[in-house]
């Protein structure tokens, strides 16, 4: 014990460089600074995937803008690898880093409706969830994703495909301005008129230049919904005409299928867990007996194992999520034209043929008002495409995660029909080469001149990363 305490000794002696930072940082800091001896730092380091066990050397808890200004110079200054965390979901494990510094977003949290205007500003600690709740109680809403623990930060800077996106766009078509704080510290309010090529990149470039720390956007009237889940067994022919209903369907309806092995659920009877059916989550924007007509349809694809289609609040399609939930995961993201009985058949082979505890094909029906945005309006340049593809299969340890990213990458390249386009919210940790794939070739040049402009250090570089252009 003797040897542990002398370096004790030296050490404390000795402060580390970091140390003496957050010495100078404390006295301005109104947020909270956790290291590894304060009593939230176990449970504050965790992320949502369950492979990603990384121990920062410090977490920042920002209360406002100038906190945030003050964690970048400390970055800056100290050199430590900069990882901004708004809901921690990151695919690549980018919301945190071993040894760097995590600026947490999580306790800024104020959200200003604008009823009459029908605007919002929101801070980016909040989740897809708690904007969705409040803006409900106003009968507004605006389009996040499907999953509502997700931070608004990360789904907004990458673009944004959910429940309402053929009515209403990708979340990034309706985002009117935002507060951005870059590498050198500067506070930036950014819209159309003001660094309007940044206000460009914002839309779909991910984190790559700089924090954002409020988002405004334009909200629409939506007091009701048609919606919720329909359960239907999975057959080629049920799985290739849900997405032919799907794109046919008025744009007010937005789908998501997923072919998939069925979750032990209680509604569904028990010899089907575990068996590969047909999941599709739905939303009608719009009144009762219009949405009741549109999903008339796909109530008679077959007889439906379970049907929790009905009226409701736009916000309970984000029902609270209980217990701690961080899944083993491996998943490869993807755009197709079509899906005809062959390619059914093949996702329901590959699926019959796995034996990951859960695995699935999901596929988002785009089109409607997020096809009319002109490719190169935002940094998020596809919108030809038709149906978005995720391939994901959950393992359980280690040794078993080779095989099943063995699976996902050969159903994958079955499923492939010439597209290699990729959207940069659904990559995980794969290389630049992937990462590229999310851009066209003039997209990624424009992206590469904002970010030598902003950021051309590459502070920002824990994200699916644009390299400024002198790099």
């Amino acid at each position: 014990m003797a040897p542990k305490h002398k370096a004790a000794k030296k050490s404390a002696g000795k402060p580390s460089a970091l140390a003496q930072a957050l010495d100078a940082l404390r006295p301005a800091y109104t947020g909270r600074i956790l290291t590894s001896d304060h009593t939230d730092y176990e449970t504050t380091r965790t992320v949502f995937l369950g492979d990603v066990d990384r121990r920062p050397a410090v977490i920042l808890r920002p209360a406002g803008t100038a906190d945030v200004a003050r964690g970048i110079a400390l970055a800056r200054d100290t050199g430590l690898p900069l990882a901004i965390r708004s809901g921690g979901h990151s695919g690549a494990g980018h919301s945190t880093t071993d040894g760097g510094i995590v600026l947490d977003l999580r306790d800024m949290k104020a959200l200003d409706i604008d009823v009459s205007n029908r605007t919002a500003w929101a801070e980016t600690g909040l989740t897809a969830a708690e904007v969705t709740g409040a803006l409900s109680e106003h009968g507004l809403a605006i389009g996040f994703g499907d999953t509502g623990t997700v931070g608004i930060g990360g789904i907004t800077l990458g673009g944004g495909v959910g429940f309402l996106v053929r009515k209403h766009g990708l979340t990034i078509d309706n985002l009117l301005a935002a507060e951005v704080v870059p590498a050198d510290g500067s506070i930036l309010h950014v819209d159309a008129a003001n660094h309007p090529d940044l206000f460009w990149a914002l839309r779909g470039g991910g984190g790559n230049f700089g924090v954002v720390t409020r988002f405004q956007y334009r909200l629409h009237e939506l007091p009701s919904i048609v919606g919720g889940f329909l359960f239907l067994p999975a057959t080629p022919e049920t799985v290739a005409r849900i997405m032919a209903a799907a794109a046919a369907a008025p744009e007010e309806l937005s789908t998501i299928a997923n072919v998939m092995s069925a979750p032990p659920m209680p509604f569904l009877p028990e010899e089907l867990h575990g068996s590969i059916i047909l999941m599709a989550m739905m939303v009608y924007a719009g009144d009762a007996e219009a949405g009741e007509k549109a999903l008339a349809p796909f109530r008679a694809l077959g007889t439906p194992l379970a049907d929790m289609l009905r009226p409701m609040a736009y916000a309970e399609m984000f029902p609270p999520e209980e217990g701690e939930y961080r899944p083993l995961a491996v998943s490869h993201t993807m755009f197709i034209e079509k899906v005809d009985g062959d390619d059914a058949a093949t996702m329901l082979k590959f699926l019959n043929e796995s034996d990951a505890p859960l695995r699935a094909v999901q596929l988002r029906a785009l089109g409607g008002a997020y096809a009319r945005v002109p490719a190169d309006a935002t940094a998020y340049a596809h919108r030809d495409a038709r149906i978005m593809v995720n391939v994901a299969a959950f393992y359980e340890g280690p040794a078993d995660r080779p095989a099943k990213a063995a699976w996902v990458k050969d159903l994958a390249a079955a499923l492939h029909q010439g597209d290699d386009r990729a959207y940069v919210n659904f990559i995980n940790d794969e290389g630049a080469a992937r990462t590229r794939a999310a851009y066209p070739p003039a997209h990624w040049e424009r992206l590469a001149a904002i970010k030598a402009e902003y950021d051309p250090d590459n502070l920002f570089r824990l994200n699916q990363n644009v390299p400024p252009e002198k790099l």
